[in-house]
């Protein structure tokens, strides 16, 4: 379907899945009701690519064991468009096993999760590890990847003997970039936007800290704020670099040795950091931090491949400086 559905329009699409001969109508025998989910899958053409990738990854079996599986279903033109997203072809791309697995396990998940349990905003995990975000917009169920790429769910809760199907219309990728990774590549965009939380993080010593497993949620400062930093305490940006007992101080109490989406904010509640201070966060979206000055969270929810990033407009203080 191409136009946008509401939540409500999805549940009731689902429950009509339920009951439709093309969806049941998976193994031969009907009257047994849906097949697995390989079965759905081939008994419907859209998914003709998606069939063809999962036999050349070698999960067939898989899909069709005991489950309970949730499969997020790219159709044929989803995958189209990765082909033209990525510059390559389908012979390509399922020729690469490894790639295939990796992004086909990212769309499975080891429960049967109907749209009804959906928990918008949290973070889900799918076989492949990482993780992906579901939110429940005004046009419906929207997927937000590792890539921080979007794709909507057209069609939820198609049956299958050994789990559910939603339909989605495009493929998700895994994230393949660290939080780290992540602000050093929003720095190609017009303009830069971190180029000095990454100065300091790599005159810090901390990449290889934040390149690690995790996971991490680092409250991330514009180089606005930065700048209003330099101002606030009157010192320099090379004099600010130099000093790298303040800098670390200062950095490791952005990070979160955790995973918390926006949805997961504690409102209200202190929130311990890296550097062992915490600050709170008020239902605004407004951080107080230990010296009682507010940052606002500008942009929230940048998914990378060991935590998330939300984007600050000013930089917190475990506790006054001068």
């Amino acid at each position: 379907m191409t136009n946008a559905l509401n939540r409500r329009q999805l549940l009731a699409l689902g429950t009509a899945a339920l009951a439709s001969p093309l969806l049941t109508a998976c193994d031969g025998n009907s009257d047994n009701g849906p097949g697995n989910l390989i079965d759905v899958a081939r008994s419907q053409a859209q998914f003709s690519t998606l069939v063809a990738a999962v036999e050349a990854a070698g999960l067939t079996s898989t899909l069709q064991g005991a489950g309970p599986f949730t499969l997020f279903a790219p159709t044929n033109d989803a995958f189209a468009a990765l082909l033209t997203e990525l510059g390559t072809t389908q012979e390509a791309l399922l020729a690469d096993t490894a790639l295939l697995t990796a992004v086909l396990q990212y769309h499975v998940l080891g429960a049967k999760v109907p749209s009804s349990d959906v928990t918008p905003g949290a973070p889900v995990t799918p076989l492949a590890g990482g993780y992906f975000k579901i939110d429940d917009m005004d046009g419906g169920l929207v997927i937000t990847d590792g890539r921080n790429r979007t794709a909507q769910i057209t069609q939820a809760n198609v049956a299958a003997s050994n789990g559910v199907i939603h339909v989605i219309d495009h493929v998700l990728l895994p994230a393949d970039l660290t939080v780290v990774g992540t602000a050093q590549a929003a720095n190609s965009g017009t303009p830069p936007e971190f180029t000095v939380l990454v100065q300091a993080i790599q005159a810090a010593g901390l990449v290889e800290a934040l390149s690690a497993a995790g996971p991490f949620t680092v409250f991330a400062p514009t180089d606005a704020a930065f700048a209003s930093l330099l101002t606030e305490l009157g010192v320099t940006a090379d004099e600010l670099l130099a000093n790298t007992s303040l800098l670390t101080t200062v950095l490791t109490y952005h990070v979160v040795p955790a995973l918390v989406l926006k949805a997961q904010v504690p409102v209200g509640q202190a929130i311990g950091t890296l550097q062992g201070a915490s600050f709170t966060v008020d239902d605004t979206l407004t951080i107080t931090d230990g010296a009682g000055r507010t940052a606002a969270i500008v942009q929230t929810d940048v998914l990378a491949s060991n935590g998330v990033i939300h984007v600050i407009d000013h930089v917190l203080l475990p506790t006054a400086l001068t």
